[in-house]
């Protein structure tokens, strides 16, 4: 999976990098389908305090893409956050997936059970 990286008023540092790509894998791990993630922190120093910084993704997936954003005043809190929501939109569409599938399975079942009688 591609990580394509952008930062808004922050400087890149080693450590956020390494964050973000501890993050990103573990996505990784839960689609292997996923082809790329864009992430996007900003830092606007005009607003409060606790509502500084903010951390979108957005997950490049077959289908529809998977976006999250957050904002909160510790940029590492708002990329876990982020990383969370992803997470469960990840684990909702694996749901609705898996749910299909086996509701096509038992429609085949049936319909051969009937050809049988």
């Amino acid at each position: 999976m591609n990580l394509i990286l952008s930062m808004h008023n922050l400087s890149k540092t080693d450590a956020i990098e390494d964050h973000i790509i501890s993050r990103i894998t573990k996505l990784e791990h839960l689609d292997r389908f996923a082809i790329d993630a864009r992430v996007t922190l900003e830092r606007d120093a005009t607003k409060a305090p606790e509502r500084q910084f903010s951390c979108s993704v957005r997950l490049s997936v077959p289908g529809p893409d998977l976006f999250a954003e957050d904002v909160e005043g510790d940029l590492y809190a708002a990329i876990d956050l982020v990383v969370k929501k992803i997470e469960q939109q990840i684990r909702k569409r694996r749901g609705k997936w898996k749910t299909a599938k086996h509701k096509a399975s038992v429609r085949r079942k049936r319909t051969l059970q009937e050809k049988e009688v």
